[in-house]
């Protein structure tokens, strides 16, 4: 099932307007539950129609990506969150928007709920094909959340914190991958840190670890993750990101730094790579892809609106093939369209443009299915 799904996306869609406004606006609960459920069947309908063999409900029930997470999990405190900067280029930072402010664990966490207990049983009435869900990585934790003379007061590091998430995390992703998805992802922006040089001084500075001892026990980390969530007919998959916030980017580097360890230790079946631009690197480091697994690759930018061509996408498929045979890869947007509820500075029109070109571009590559 790895490479079944030669048209994916990671996930998220643009909110529309009606859904935003009713958050702001604090609408009492069932009525904004009912109003999701209204959005979420436009955007099934919407897929189906496109094309696409894989569904999600475009994570309209949250206010980030994860916020599965800190919605169901007691010992944040976003009162005294840090928020994080953002850039669309290497000198301009942009102050982050207000529902990826990132609360800081002040107490042992404990689990409330079910991370997607909200989201699964919609999906499993109405989805019109194979379900997928998304989640952050244990390892988005540690980076965002751990704040030294507060978090240390729980956990005495970093990495006591990775492991306390990654014990909620892991039985969660078991629980779902027995309830009936075909396609479980993880979504983790920190294994960028490693191919940025501006990031990894900033884990020795600021976080107060080593990076090489971080990595390992993040790959360790995921992967227990996944050993949870192995299941017969579900595919397991991780999408690794370089920022996507309102548009926003904050690392670059390509693969090359991590791309042993990353493609050989992470018991997956598909990695969702970010290939939009040259801050992506080349497709060299795919060579290191073992058999058995697959690569979608992120040509697709969800940052802006003009739309791809598909003869560039077609070019760059090609070329990735020189690396990892056509057979291992797949092809997507980046990224998803909405990291945050806000969205990238697109409209939704944009949007479905260029989901239907990833659609026609699979096609032309690998045939109808």
């Amino acid at each position: 099932m790895s490479s079944s799904f030669r048209a994916d996306h990671v996930g998220s869609f643009l909110r529309p307007a009606e859904l935003l406004d009713a958050r702001r606006a604090q609408m009492p609960a069932a009525e904004l539950h009912a109003l999701e459920d209204r959005q979420i069947l436009r955007v099934l309908k919407q897929q189906r129609e496109i094309g696409f063999d894989v569904f999600t409900d475009g994570e309209f029930r949250r206010t980030n990506f994860m916020s599965d997470f800190t919605d169901a999990v007691e010992g944040f405190d976003f009162g005294d969150a840090v928020s994080r900067r953002w850039s669309e280029d290497a000198s301009g930072p942009q102050k982050a928007a207000a529902s990826s402010v990132n609360g800081i664990v002040t107490a042992p966490l404990r689990q409330r709920r079910p991370l997607t207990g909200h989201e699964l049983p919609f999906l499993r009435e109405h989805a019109p094909g194979p379900i997928k869900i998304t989640l952050p990585s244990a390892t988005q934790f540690p980076a965002i959340s751990f704040k030294y003379g507060i978090t240390d007061k729980a956990y005495r590091d970093p990495f006591a914190l990775l492991l306390a998430v990654t014990d909620i995390m892991a039985e969660d992703m078991r629980a779902l991958a027995a309830g009936g998805i075909s396609y479980l992802q993880i979504d983790a922006p920190r294994y960028s840190y490693y191919l940025d040089p501006k990031w990894t001084a900033w884990m020795e500075r600021e976080l107060r670890v080593d990076p090489a001892r971080m990595l390992t026990a993040s790959l360790h980390a995921d992967n227990a993750c996944f050993a949870a969530a192995r299941h017969p007919g579900v595919t397991l998959a991780i999408h690794l990101c370089r920022g996507n916030n309102r548009s926003h980017w904050y690392a670059e580097g390509g693969y090359d730094a991590i791309a042993e360890r990353l493609f050989h230790e992470l018991t997956v079946d598909r990695f969702l790579l970010e290939y939009d631009d040259e801050r992506s690197g080349t497709f060299e480091p795919l060579r290191l892809v073992p058999k058995g697994k697959t690569v979608v690759l992120g040509l697709v930018s969800t940052k802006c609106p003009a739309l791809e061509r598909k003869e560039d996408l077609l070019r760059r498929i090609d070329e990735a093939a020189r690396f990892l045979p056509l057979e291992q890869l797949a092809v997507s947007p980046q990224c998803g369209f909405a990291s945050t509820m806000e969205g990238n500075l697109l409209s939704e029109d944009e949007q479905w443009a260029k989901l239907q070109l990833v659609v026609e571009t699979a096609r032309e590559v690998w045939g109808p299915k």
